[in-house]
């Protein structure tokens, strides 16, 4: 493999420095490095983050290869900067097996364009009912060290008491969608004014926030880790702040959608804006931004779930719940945490690759921008300005609620241990 010397590099938002890459490695980090046989990138004004890191993907294949594949989520997850994702369970068959997680594993090993850690699924067909086989899978060529049933809650507390004592003796983790299904039947929408005005079943905070509650608890009683996905609700976050005041195991991660989007946007009943947790209020998506940039929430996770046309073109009702966010997600984080002065550039390489990869224990990734380390790392222009316009997505789906919407920052480069997975903006 070539040199590469990234020359002018704001690295972490810092002052300008030059990053030699040597083969996979970083070799060198300083200002007027020089290297005769390098490639030159000119960075200047562009910040150098580590490459991101995603707790939170739907890549769809097996099975669904008609909304998304290894292959093109891979590249959307590319364009978007990030150099690792974790693949959610909930494909067809599901990933309850270690021949189904190898099999996602290998697909992303063959794809190449960023590394694909597969989650394993809590329950044998995410049923809820009986454990699936999370040692086989953790012991498979996959390792995995992530479970979930993403889409469905392990609502059986005696289930997850005993996912989470079982993921203990492998140092994993239960991630949980904290979805109290008793509470959403028939929910449509966040309940509140905007539901009970438009006439739409209403999916209550609380139905988030018992399941978040008792989680915690149990994570404590057994002594293990619970990782909260996709928490929408102030109040979610005042329990996770709690337990971890209490120097319990509990993480957490928030979608750039909840973050940015209300519940106001479901009176156009445009289907782009029906996803799982739902928009919530703006007092919501407030408390969510103060938590990431406190820290009560850990990290960031897309959860990009791509849809076929035929899935989001139809009434409200009908359509399916979810949204692409690879490639806009560290936009939508640059107009809500960095321009609103919550997080610097330090803290989103934080946020969405030192902590996403630790909680996943991902090898290689979420490391510092330093001589030695694997360079898996980030390249973006935070001046640029452009519309969004999902014609142009590297993911097989388009339903993005941000077509048309000006978001601000572009990933110029993605380098993947040392090769460049995206040269000024487009795939290598």
């Amino acid at each position: 493999m070539s040199k590469i010397l990234i020359r002018g590099a704001k690295v972490l938002g810092g002052e300008p420095q030059d990053v030699l890459i040597d083969g996979e490695t970083i070799a060198a980090v300083g200002t007027g490095l020089d290297a005769a046989d390098a490639t030159v990138v000119e960075a200047a004004g562009q910040v150098l983050l580590p490459g991101l890191v995603d707790l939170h993907t739907h890549l769809r294949e097996p099975g669904r290869e008609d909304s998304e594949t290894v292959l093109t989520g891979t590249r959307a997850a590319a364009i978007g900067g990030f150099t690792a994702v974790h693949a959610m369970a909930n494909t067809f068959p599901v990933a309850d097996t270690a021949g189904v997680v190898e099999q996602v594993w290998r697909l992303g090993k063959e794809s190449g364009y960023c590394d694909v850690q597969p989650v394993g699924a809590v329950t044998v067909g995410l049923e809820g009912k009986q454990l699936a086989e999370l040692g086989a899978m953790h012991d498979s060529a996959a390792g995995v060290k992530v479970f979930s049933d993403d889409g469905k809650c392990v609502d059986d507390a005696v289930i997850m008491r005993r996912a989470l004592e079982y993921v203990k003796a492998f140092d994993g983790v239960v991630a949980q969608h904290a979805q109290e299904p008793r509470l959403t039947e028939g929910a449509q929408m966040n309940e509140g004014v905007v539901s009970a005005e438009l006439g739409l079943g209403g999916w209550p905070a609380v139905a988030e926030e018992s399941i978040i509650a008792r989680d915690v608890l149990l994570a404590a009683h057994v002594g293990s880790r619970v990782h909260i996905c996709h928490l929408s609700t102030a109040g979610s976050v005042e329990i996770v702040r709690w337990a971890k005041s209490k120097g319990w195991n509990v993480t957490a991660e928030v979608t750039p959608h909840h973050l940015l989007l209300t519940d106001e946007l479901v009176r156009s009943y445009n289907p782009v804006y029906k996803v799982n947790p739902p928009l919530r209020t703006e007092a919501d998506v407030l408390a969510l931004r103060e938590a990431l940039a406190d820290g009560t929430i850990d990290c960031v996770a897309t959860d990009h779930a791509p849809h076929p046309h035929e899935d989001k073109d139809c009434e409200w009702a009908a359509a399916a719940m979810g949204m692409v966010g690879l490639e806009t997600a560290l936009s939508v984080v640059q107009q809500t945490m960095v321009e609103t002065g919550l997080l610097d550039w330090a803290g989103v390489a934080d946020r969405m690759s030192l902590r996403p990869a630790a909680i996943g224990r991902l090898d290689g990734h979420g490391r510092p921008v330093a001589a030695g380390e694997p360079a898996n790392l980030t390249l973006v222009d935070p001046a640029y300005r452009g519309a969004v316009d999902p014609a142009g997505f590297a993911s097989r789906s388009r339903n993005t609620p941000y077509e048309g919407r000006e978001l601000p920052g572009r990933v110029t480069h993605t380098f993947l241990r040392g090769r460049a997975t995206v040269v000024d903006g487009k795939l290598a």
